[in-house]
Order: structure tokens, then C-alpha cells, then sequence
């Protein structure tokens, strides 16, 4: 990203000079920001598993679909979970990614029991960090690269909403339901 520019970019009216907090809080995603979207995205996720009418549909895969929603369920807060409150956030979250797809089913408590689990590692890694860091090298190698550590958050928030946008239509297919749980609103982000 580079330092903060000399001088206000052309067209400003006045004559003070950007402060480097100034410039980062224009230019950069800030932890903040990361944090309310994930906040959102997970408890949308709560909703969607809330939404099945049948707690057993929530594990059906059916044709040309090779997750069911609990399996997604448990992929995205063992995700979560693990690179943000484990690598960034140290709070001891142990990853067991061959049970989140090959796992048996489990209760729709259990799975909301995940969402919280990974609602407070999100607060864990969040809040060991500040806007600052974002710019730094994020702490472990993955598949063989160095990212920033707010790279590497913004490839997981779109990591979340891939997959929460797939339990969506699984809901829909599954159910016959075309009700929205309203995932992406907006005003959850104020």
C-alpha cells in the first residue's frame, strides 16, 4: 500500500495535511469492518439452519449436491474458528477438518453451539489485532504462500458467503421453500 501520500489529493479544499490514520481509514479494511460482516454472516447462518422445517433436511444431499448444510455448517465455523481464532487469535480452537465433511449429523443445538464457538473466535483473532496489522504478513503459510493478514480476512469473508449462499439454495431445494432469511442485510452491518 505504501506510505500516506505528501500532500491531499488534488481537488481537496483546505490545506491540512492527511494524517497516516486518516489515510489508512479511507484505504484499507479496517478489523472493524471484518468483524460485523462475519458477526452478520454467522448469525444469518443460524437463521438458514433455523429455517429448515425438518432438522433432518439440514443433512440431506441429493443429486448433483455433495454437501449437505450441517456439513457446510461445520466447514464454515471450524473455518473460521480455526484461521482466526486460533492463528491470529490464540485461543486454543482445535480444527478437526475430517469430521466437518465426513462427521456424523449432529443436532441442529449442536451446530448453533459452533455458530457461538466461532462468534467468539472471531472476537478472540479480532480483537488480538488492530487496523494496523492488517498490513502485516498473516502468521502461518497457506498452500505454500504468504498473504497479509487482511487479505487473507477478506478471502475468508467470501469464503463464508460462498458457502452461505449454498446452504441458502440447499435450504430452498431441500424444503420447497423460496422464503429468504434475509443473509446479506444490509442494516446488520451499522
Amino acid at each position: 500500500m505504501g506510505p500516506p501520500p505528501a500532500e491531499m489529493p488534488a481537488g481537496h479544499v483546505g490545506t491540512c495535511a492527511i494524517t497516516e490514520m486518516d489515510y489508512l481509514t479511507r484505504h484499507m479494511v479496517t478489523t472493524s469492518s471484518i468483524h460485523r460482516i462475519l458477526t452478520r454472516d454467522l448469525e444469518a447462518l443460524r437463521r438458514e439452519l433455523r429455517a429448515y422445517p425438518n432438522e433432518a433436511d439440514i443433512w440431506k444431499v441429493s443429486s448433483g449436491v455433495n454437501n449437505s448444510a450441517g456439513s457446510l455448517t461445520r466447514h464454515l465455523t471450524g473455518n473460521l474458528s480455526h484461521f482466526i481464532g486460533t492463528v491470529i487469535g490464540e485461543n486454543g480452537y482445535i480444527r478437526n477438518r475430517e469430521e466437518e465433511f465426513g462427521g456424523a449429523p449432529v443436532t441442529l443445538a449442536e451446530l448453533e453451539r459452533r455458530i457461538d464457538v466461532a462468534l467468539a473466535s472471531v472476537d478472540d483473532g479480532l480483537s488480538a489485532i488492530n487496523d494496523f496489522d492488517m498490513e502485516k504478513p498473516y502468521p502461518v503459510e497457506l498452500a505454500g504462500m504468504t498473504f497479509t493478514i487482511g487479505r487473507f480476512l477478506i478471502h475468508l469473508v467470501g469464503h463464508f458467503g460462498y458457502h452461505l449462499g449454498q446452504i441458502d439454495y440447499h435450504r430452498r431445494l431441500v424444503t420447497g421453500s423460496n422464503e429468504s432469511v434475509n443473509a446479506m442485510y444490509l442494516a446488520d452491518l451499522k
